[in-house]
């Protein structure tokens, strides 16, 4: 646990981001001891404690395995010339896109993509779908038994916050983040301010491999209000 200084968010000096390891989560687990176990001794009450969405999502069994999922011909086609991003280039995960969205509108959302690139425009097969993307991550490789995993949204994310929020005594978000300097808050207890968040979490201090650190403590070691938490 190496708390990390956040220097690029525009967020005054003082805060911190703690990356924190828990074991492994698993199906079913309790969230608010999962939670409460690895951050004592570390979070401070009035802290802001960050949950990676995918944690959530598979305490709540919200995942595929992969082999699960039988790829129709237009997830197979479409995800061959797709870019990098694993949600759209593996087929499995791509069918649940479909499945999700419907196929006519990944076939729009594809053709709306083509005639951009043409014009100079990027990205958007993501603005058409939106959050049926941005639900679903494709599996990466890194955790087992997870490996093979498409994993889902989390449900209910500004419930589930604003109930750790009460067990911890502290502020809750739940985020996705990644190495693309990108941070979505998609649930946030009460007081979190969710803009704020994000922006403390431009360089993705929990990381995006195997570092098994799902939960982030930003913490305010400054003078003053916690520049993270609304009044």
């Amino acid at each position: 646990m190496i708390p990390v200084a956040i220097r690029e968010s525009g967020l005054p000096e003082g805060l911190v981001a703690i990356p924190v390891r828990t074991r492994l989560i698993a199906p079913g687990d309790d969230l608010a001891v999962v939670v409460g176990d690895a951050v004592r001794g570390i979070a401070r009450p009035g802290d802001v404690v960050v949950i990676a969405e995918t944690a959530v999502a598979i305490a709540q069994s919200r995942f595929i395995p992969a082999e699960f999922i039988r790829p129709s011909r237009l997830a197979l086609m479409m995800s061959r010339k797709a870019g990098g991003m694993a949600t759209v280039s593996q087929p499995e995960s791509l069918q649940l896109v479909i499945d999700q969205a419907g196929p006519r509108r990944v076939l729009w959302a594809g053709l709306a993509h083509v005639l951009g690139r043409l014009r100079g425009k990027r990205g958007a097969f993501y603005e058409i779908l939106g959050e049926e993307i941005a639900a679903i991550d494709g599996y990466t490789g890194t955790l087992p038994p997870y490996e093979r995993a498409i994993v889902l949204g989390p449900a209910d994310p500004d419930r589930v916050s604003a109930e750790l929020a009460e067990a911890l005594g502290m502020h809750v978000a739940i985020v996705d983040a990644n190495d693309l300097r990108k941070a979505k808050a998609l649930g946030a207890s009460p007081h979190a301010n969710r803009d704020a968040v994000e922006r403390a979490l431009v360089g993705n201090p929990h990381g995006n491999g195997d570092e098994q650190t799902p939960i982030v403590v930003l913490a305010w070691r400054g003078t003053g209000p916690h520049p993270l938490v609304k009044p």
